[in-house]
């Protein structure tokens, strides 16, 4: 059988999934991450930027 890992946007959206989940009787179990979903939002922001070569490279000796 497959797995899914779902990312909902905020709380609602968790709220609605789990009704769901609960309502068709399937199994899932949470996992709760230490980081702020704010941060983590930029943080993947970031990677985006540099995937898109939207970065600056700063010599050693220019510090």
């Amino acid at each position: 059988m497959e797995s899914l890992i779902v990312h909902p946007r905020n709380k609602e959206q968790l709220a609605a999934l789990k009704t769901f989940m609960k309502a068709f009787k399937i199994s899932f179990e949470e996992e709760k991450s230490d980081y702020d979903p704010e941060f983590v939002a930029k943080i993947k922001e970031s990677r985006e930027q540099v995937k898109r070569g939207e970065t600056r490279v700063v010599n050693i000796d220019d510090l």
